[in-house]
Parts: C-alpha cells; sequence; structure tokens
C-alpha cells in the first residue's frame, strides 16, 4: 500500500530531475556559445591556470563561488515574488538560472578533474548520474503513455480519440454498475 502511495510522488521527483537534466543539456552549449561572445578568452586562460595550481578543496571553494554570486538574483527574486511582480519575477529567474548555468558549466569543465580527485565529491558525481538513469527508468512508461496521448490529441486524430474516450467511459460506468 505504501510503495504504491509513493510512486506518484517519485515519479514527479525524477520529473523534475530529468527537467533539470533537460535544462543542462540543452542550454549548456546555448549559454556557452553567448558566453564566449564575451571576450573572456585571456581570463578564462588564466582561471584554467590559477585552478590547475589548486588542490581539490581549494578548487571546490572556486566551484561554489557562482552560487554565492547568484545569492542576490534569488534574494531578489523572492522580493518581486512577495511584491506580486510575477513578471518581473520570472524574468529574473530565467536570467538567474541562464547565468547560472552559463557560469557553473564553465566552472565545472574547468574544475571536474581536481573535485573528482576528492572521494566524497566522485561518490556524488556517480550517485547523479546513476540518478539520472533510474529518473529515466522510473519515468519511461509515463512518458511513453504522454506521446501516445498526444498522438492522438492531434488535429487529425482528435475525433477518433474522444470516440475511443466515450466508449472507455460507458465501458467502466456499465462495469462499476454491474
Amino acid at each position: 500500500m505504501r510503495r504504491t502511495w509513493l510512486r506518484p510522488f517519485w515519479i514527479i521527483l525524477a520529473l523534475i530531475f530529468l527537467a533539470e537534466a533537460w535544462l543542462w543539456d540543452h542550454l549548456e552549449p546555448l549559454v556557452a556559445r553567448v558566453v564566449n561572445l564575451v571576450p573572456w578568452g585571456k581570463l578564462k586562460e588564466k582561471l584554467a591556470r590559477l585552478i590547475e595550481d589548486l588542490p581539490p578543496w581549494a578548487t571546490l571553494i572556486v566551484f561554489i563561488i557562482p552560487f554565492i554570486l547568484l545569492l542576490p538574483l534569488k534574494f531578489l527574486e523572492v522580493y518581486l515574488l512577495a511584491t506580486h511582480q510575477w513578471l518581473a519575477a520570472g524574468i529574473v529567474l530565467v536570467v538567474a538560472k541562464l547565468l547560472g548555468l552559463g557560469v557553473t558549466a564553465f566552472i565545472f569543465d574547468v574544475t571536474r578533474d581536481k573535485l573528482l580527485q576528492m572521494a566524497w565529491f566522485r561518490r556524488v558525481y556517480e550517485w547523479l548520474l546513476r540518478a539520472r538513469v533510474w529518473a529515466n527508468g522510473i519515468t519511461a512508461p509515463v512518458r511513453e503513455r504522454i506521446r501516445q496521448l498526444v498522438w492522438l490529441l492531434k488535429p487529425q486524430r482528435a475525433g477518433r480519440f474522444l470516440r475511443r474516450f466515450m466508449r472507455l467511459r460507458r465501458n467502466a460506468y456499465r462495469n462499476r454498475a454491474a
């Protein structure tokens, strides 16, 4: 009983995780192109050289810096939500997400090898990779069913879908009455 009760929770959690992973996979190249428009080549090279000389624990501090720098945007977002400025809050959310994604992607790319030298970080990284595979597995039937429903709802099939839906509904009522 408890397991079936928690299944929707796990599916929703997995879908949120996959949405974040999808954003990372699809927006990271776009954000990287935008970041590359700014002539930061020398700064990037200096940062990469600086990180090469740091020990792994200090590299972790460099990796955390973007989260700290984006904290004021999060506070601004909360303020805008509290004052019911929904559009401005949405814009700040999108800008903060894209900015954070670009900076984090760049810094993680530069610091990955150093960070993976720490055993606990490697375990967390590998756990996240396994969690992504798990999330894909648990949501695969739901995503397939949604694809089927979207296919059925296309304009040329909508009438057939509604007739089938009404027939299933009538059968369900008949079975309940019997």
